[in-house]
C-alpha cells in the first residue's frame, strides 16, 4: 500500500482559515459505510443520525497555549518554543526555532521575566528537553504569555482562542485541538442526551505528531507518534453495555477512535487504563469497538485519511472527498465535518 494512494487535489481556498460564527452551522457530509452513499447536511442534523441507546465518545482534552516567544539570555534574537509534552514537573519536551543556537545549558527569557527556561537535553530528532523556572502558577503564566499552536496551514490570526477549544474541554495537555469536537454546542449535547444518547468522555492529549507527514512510500513502514490517554471504568462500563445491547458506539474524532481501539481487547471488551498509544490504523485494520465516526476532512497522504479509509473503505472516502471538494466544503481544523455511519 502506497502513501500516494491517499492523495487528492485540494484547492488552497478550501482550507478553512477561521472558525464559523456558529459552531453547529458547519456542513456535515454523511457517509454510509455499507453503500458508500453520501448526504449533504449541516452539523446540527447529527441529532437525527445517532439513535437512543447509542453512545458517543468525546475527547475532553484542553489545548494549552503552547507557543512561546522569548530571547536567549543576553541576546536580542527571537526564540520560538513550542511545548509538546510534559515529562515531569517543570520539565517539558519542546520544539525550538532556531534550533542551532539552543545548546545544552542555553537559557531563554520570556516577557517581563515571568518565565525562563534552560535546555537540559537534546533528543535524536532535534527536540529539546527544557526545565522552566518561574514564580507563581505555571498554567496562569502560560495563559498570559503563550499563544494557541495553530496548525501550519492556518495563517490568519485567531481572534478568540476559545474557538480552538471544544465546549467540553477540561484536562489541560494538548498541543492541538481534537477538531471534530469543535462543532458541538452545549445545546446539541443536551438534545442528544434528551434523545437517550449516552455521552462519555475520554482524555487523549493530542501531540503535534498528528500533523507529521508520512515520508515513506510504503505506508506500513511509517512510524506512528505516541500520545497519552486515559479512559475511566465508568466510561468503559457504559461502552460495554452499549455493545451488549447491540447499539452503536461513535467516536467523536480520530483521537477518541484511537483511545477506543487501543483500550479494547480481542474479545471486543474495553478496559479502563492510562497509558501511551502509538496505534496506527490504515486499511486492512479490523476495528474492535468502533461503529461510526465523526471527523473533519484530513490532509492528503496523512495518517488520518488512512484511518478513515480503514473504517469506510478507501474508494468510498476518495469519492466522498471528491464530492466535498466539488461542493466547496471547508477543510481541516476549522472546516466542515463528515459523519461515517
Amino acid at each position: 500500500m502506497k502513501t500516494s494512494d491517499f492523495y487528492y487535489d485540494l484547492p488552497h481556498e478550501l482550507i478553512a482559515q477561521t472558525p464559523l460564527e456558529h459552531r453547529e452551522k458547519s456542513k456535515m457530509l454523511v457517509l454510509d459505510i455499507k453503500t458508500g452513499k453520501t448526504e449533504d447536511k449541516t452539523f446540527e442534523n447529527i441529532v437525527d443520525y445517532i439513535n437512543s441507546g447509542d453512545t458517543i465518545v468525546l475527547n475532553d482534552t484542553k489545548v494549552i497555549p503552547a507557543r512561546l516567544f522569548g530571547h536567549r539570555e543576553g541576546k536580542e534574537e527571537k526564540i520560538e518554543v513550542l511545548l509538546l509534552k510534559q515529562k515531569e514537573g517543570d520539565v517539558w519536551q519542546t520544539l525550538v526555532k532556531p534550533g542551532k543556537k539552543m545548546k545544552i545549558g542555553t537559557k531563554v527569557i520570556f516577557k517581563e521575566n515571568l518565565l525562563s527556561l534552560e535546555v537540559i537535553d537534546i533528543l535524536e530528532d532535534g527536540q529539546r528537553v527544557v526545565k522552566f523556572n518561574y514564580n507563581g502558577i505555571f498554567n496562569e503564566i502560560l495563559d498570559k504569555l503563550g499563544t494557541m499552536p495553530l496548525p501550519p496551514y492556518i495563517t490568519e490570526k485567531l481572534e478568540d482562542k476559545d474557538r480552538y477549544q471544544t465546549v467540553y474541554s477540561k484536562n489541560l495537555g494538548s498541543a492541538a485541538a481534537p477538531t471534530a469536537g469543535l462543532h458541538f454546542t452545549k445545546e446539541i449535547l443536551q438534545k442528544l442526551e434528551k434523545k437517550g444518547v449516552n455521552i462519555v468522555y475520554v482524555t487523549l492529549h493530542v501531540g503535534l505528531g498528528t500533523f507529521r507527514p508520512v515520508k515513506v512510500d510504503d505506508v506500513e513502514k511509517h512510524k506512528m507518534h505516541s500520545e497519552y490517554f486515559v479512559i475511566s471504568k465508568e466510561a468503559c462500563d457504559v461502552i460495554n453495555e452499549t455493545k451488549k445491547r447491540k447499539n452503536k458506539v461513535y467516536a467523536i474524532g480520530t483521537t477518541s477512535c484511537r483511545v477506543l481501539e487501543s483500550a479494547t481487547d480481542e474479545n471486543g471488551i474495553i478496559h479502563d487504563m492510562a497509558k501511551e498509544t502509538d496505534i496506527f490504523i490504515y486499511p486492512g485494520y479490523k476495528f474492535k469497538m468502533l461503529d461510526g465516526l465523526l471527523t473533519n476532512f484530513h490532509l492528503p497522504e496523512s495518517t488520518l485519511i488512512m484511518l478513515v479509509s480503514a473504517l469506510a473503505g478507501k474508494e468510498n472516502i476518495m469519492r466522498a472527498y471528491k464530492h466535498a471538494v466539488e461542493e466547496k466544503y471547508r477543510f481541516f481544523s476549522f472546516g466542515d465535518c463528515m459523519l461515517i455511519k
